[in-house]
C-alpha cells in the first residue's frame, strides 16, 4: 500500500501523476496498489517508470540506494520505495528534442 503523502499536486484529496506510457494525468485516491492500471492505456501504475526515484543514469536505475534490482521496469513490482512521479502534463507531453530544436531555431532568428 502506497499512500500519496509525497507533496504531489493534489485536488480535493486526490493526487495527480503522469502515466509514463500514454502521458495522461492519472488521479490517485488514497493509495496505489500493485495491481492499479492506467485508465487510458492499461499499463501498470506501480512500476519503476512511474516512480519519482527512477533515474536511468543512477546505479540500479534508482535514486534510492536500498532498492533491489528490478528486471522489468515497465511492469508492476513490490518496491517499498515507490513514489509517484511529480511530472506536469504540459512538461510530460513536450519532448526534449522539440524544446531543444525550438531553442536552436530561436538562436538564429533575426
Amino acid at each position: 500500500m502506497v499512500y500519496f503523502n509525497y507533496g504531489l499536486r493534489s485536488i480535493r484529496g486526490e493526487a495527480l501523476m503522469i502515466c509514463y506510457h500514454c502521458r495522461t494525468e492519472v488521479t490517485i485516491q488514497d493509495y496505489i496498489s500493485r495491481t492499479d492500471e492506467c485508465a487510458k492505456c492499461s499499463s501498470d501504475i506501480h512500476c519503476c517508470m512511474n516512480c519519482d526515484n527512477y533515474d536511468q543514469y543512477a546505479h540500479n536505475k534508482c535514486r534510492e540506494p536500498h532498492a533491489e534490482w528490478v528486471t522489468d521496469r515497465e511492469k508492476a513490482n513490490f518496491c517499498d520505495f515507490f513514489v509517484p512521479n511529480r511530472l506536469k502534463a504540459s512538461a510530460a507531453t513536450e519532448s526534449p528534442s522539440r524544446g531543444a530544436r525550438s531553442a536552436f531555431d530561436n538562436l538564429f532568428k533575426k
